[in-house]
């Protein structure tokens, strides 16, 4: 971590030293006290360059000096990151936006944005000499890190909620995980996998509190920044569950401005489900996360009642002058349908939310009409077709 300066309590402020994998701060004991890896900008300016940048490979990795690992030759090969932005006219007319493009990463290995952060989450458990390593999840995240497991040579425990889609944990298995399907909540999966981390010794993978997972998120904003340079979006959209997401991408943004590769930073829109919406509340509220949220989304991903990264959430999102909306489940499944028919992307209803928010954005006024938008596609609809399929309806049956 030649270019890590400290890790900061996002509550109290204090220096911490560098948890093993995931850990908030030992200060102030807040069970929601984050902590955040700061980086010597001055020293990454100094190698990480444009003539640099041009010479790497098109993968994350091609940012190891704003990620909080070593150089590995092994894993720098691993595939990840780099997914293409594709311009969407129709789809923009149909959210009553001029311009939207949509950055597909749907596109990584296993079909998900979780892939950043879990090859960073397990590089990082090898260099740690971790023996295995563990986490909770809806479906994406935990077939992310199974599948990077499987690359590293790592053996994985992955608990899921009982609710987690079919394909999803069809995915873990086949990537040779031990599959743990929790007869719960997500929330109990998580609490559950927290404590047999602790009682075993396990790495940890658990986003919301490992700071360095949130790290391998960020490349999604510094690749946004890197290939839109000189057309930088106006707004950047993003689905919101635990806020790992939303925050690592404004906090990319932030520094690749910081770092010059960027003129200004595109203010970045997170968007939850109407019916999951705690960070939404805190937003419009008065700072604090609302307690006992009850209500559910067919966005699976998404649907976070205790979002554990909220505050790093409203802080990032708030320096880019950013802001939260909340969508309905109807509005999902209509972005779904328009996203498949106007622009041929595929996406899951998590991250079909983001284009939802963008077309409601730009009804309430949020977004103006002559504004450019980019919509960052989490997740491939294969990942749930059970819902997709009830969303598109059934096929026409003819006679041979």
């Amino acid at each position: 971590m030649r270019f890590v300066s400290g890790f900061k309590c996002i509550v109290c402020g204090k220096t911490s030293e560098p948890p093993k994998s995931a850990g908030t701060c030992p200060a102030c004991g807040d069970p929601f006290s984050i902590l955040n890896i700061e980086f010597d900008l001055a020293r990454v300016a100094k190698s990480m360059t444009r003539e640099a940048l041009a010479n790497r490979p098109l993968n994350h990795w091609r940012y190891h000096e704003l990620l909080p690992i070593e150089p590995d030759e092994v894993a720098f090969a691993w595939p990840v990151g780099w997914t293409p932005i594709v311009e969407t006219p129709r789809l923009a007319e149909w959210a009553g936006v001029m311009n939207l493009r949509v950055k597909d990463d749907g596109r990584n290995p296993t079909s998900s944005f979780k892939d950043r952060a879990s090859s960073v989450g397990v590089l990082h458990a090898m260099q740690r000499k971790a023996t295995r390593i563990a986490c909770a999840s809806t479906g994406n995240a935990a077939s992310s890190c199974a599948g990077y497991a499987a690359m590293a040579g790592m053996p994985a425990t992955i608990f899921v909620p009982l609710r987690a889609p079919e394909p999803k944990v069809a995915q873990l298995l086949i990537y040779g995980a031990d599959v743990r399907r929790v007869r719960g909540t997500y929330a109990q999966a998580y609490d559950l996998c927290s404590r047999e981390c602790d009682a075993n010794g396990w790495y940890n993978r658990n986003c919301a509190i490992n700071p360095y997972l949130v790290e391998g998120k960020k490349t999604c904003g510094l690749e946004i920044a890197e290939q839109t340079a000189g057309r930088e979006p106006d707004w950047v959209v993003v689905s919101v569950g635990d806020g790992c997401t939303v925050a690592g991408i404004a906090k990319g943004l932030i520094e690749m401005h910081a770092l010059g590769f960027i003129a200004r930073v595109p203010r970045v829109l997170g968007v939850q489900a109407a019916g999951m919406d705690p960070i939404v509340r805190a937003f419009e509220g008065d700072g604090e996360l609302p307690k006992d949220v009850m209500g559910s989304t067919i966005a699976d991903s998404i649907d976070v009642a205790v979002p554990r990264n909220w505050r790093k959430a409203l802080r990032y999102v708030k320096e880019t002058k950013g802001a939260f909306v909340r969508v309905t489940d109807e509005e999902i499944t209509e972005a779904m349908k328009a996203a498949g028919r106007l622009a041929g992307v595929f996406a899951e209803p998590a991250a079909a939310a983001a284009i939802a928010g963008v077309k409601r954005a730009a009804a309430d006024g949020m977004i103006g009409k002559h504004e450019d938008a980019l919509a960052v596609v989490t997740g491939n609809g294969l990942k749930d077709i059970k819902t997709a399929i009830s969303i598109a309806g059934q096929p026409t049956e003819v006679e041979p």
